[in-house]
């Protein structure tokens, strides 16, 4: 994950064989709850996009709810670790599927791309699931249409009637949807955690601790990504590289998430910066 990922993991391991209460323990502590705010990062961006097809007054329930959800699927997850576990076992190999001799000794020779566990499954699913809900998002920007803002569309002209007839997004929907990504991406943050430390209670109280976090700015950040339209496709674009690291992991082929990382942070840097030089350029006209 990066030379940052493998710092905290260190902090933690050293202290994984430690008392509960203990020094050591609350730096694992801290290590893990700072590990969960950073792999919770593309559940917020997820949850933002969603619940900004929303009415305004629903938005801030809809974001609690999924983070809240995802708090319970984690800590649930975690008490389940020998079911969790056992998803990472092979129950197929593709080899065994294999018509041609080559093809079946080629995937024979490569255990992660030839064996299929629970686990790859998952996040197959997930990873399709996130890109169709990505991309059906930006064909929804491109065409103009305004789900994010209901009210909007009532303000089109008649030749937009294809648009006006659209059904509106239900809360329910977008509740739902919220809550099957929060499997996946609990999925991944459990399984990172289990193999971080050893005492339960401090990976529940870091799941509870960096789910707070998030709920204390995701209302913050869910704003600011709606009132500005290139914040939000590049939140889009997000959702299609965290859709692409998930099939990757699904097909035995993972990408290295500490350079997703920092693409994503720099792709915001250059963002902030168009949007202050934007921001400047406006009082320059308006004076």
């Amino acid at each position: 994950m990066g030379p940052m990922m493998d710092l905290i993991a260190s902090s933690v391991e050293v202290a994984a064989d430690v008392p509960l209460w203990s020094v050591p323990s609350l730096i694992a502590l801290f290590a893990l709850t700072l590990m969960e705010i950073v792999l919770g990062i593309d559940n917020i961006v997820f949850i933002a996009i969603l619940t900004g097809k929303l009415p305004a007054e629903k938005r801030s329930f809809a974001r609690r709810f999924g983070l809240f959800v995802a708090m319970g699927m984690r800590i649930l997850l975690l008490m389940m670790i020998g079911w969790l576990m056992s998803l990472q076992s092979p129950i197929i190999e593709l080899s065994s599927l294999a018509p041609i001799e080559s093809l079946r000794e080629h995937l024979a020779a490569d255990a992660e791309v030839n064996e299929i566990s629970g686990r790859d499954l998952i996040l197959l699913f997930g990873g399709l699931f996130l890109m169709f809900t990505a991309v059906r998002e930006i064909h929804h920007k491109i065409e103009g249409e305004h789900d994010d803002d209901p009210q909007m569309d009532m303000d089109l002209p008649e030749a937009d009637a294809a648009v006006k007839s659209r059904k509106p997004v239900t809360v329910g929907s977008v509740l739902f949807q919220i809550a099957v990504m929060d499997v996946i991406f609990s999925l991944d943050s459990v399984i990172t955690a289990v193999g971080m430390a050893s005492h339960l209670p401090i990976m529940i109280a870091a799941v509870v601790i960096s789910v707070g976090v998030m709920i204390t700015f995701a209302n913050q950040i869910s704003d600011f990504v709606q009132e500005h339209p290139t914040v939000k496709m590049l939140a889009l674009s997000f959702l299609i590289l965290i859709s692409v690291v998930l099939l990757s992991e699904a097909v035995g082929t993972p990408i290295n998430k500490g350079y997703v990382y920092f693409a994503m942070a720099f792709s915001l840097i250059v963002e902030f910066l168009n949007l202050r030089m934007t921001k400047k350029a406006k009082l320059q006209h308006a004076h």
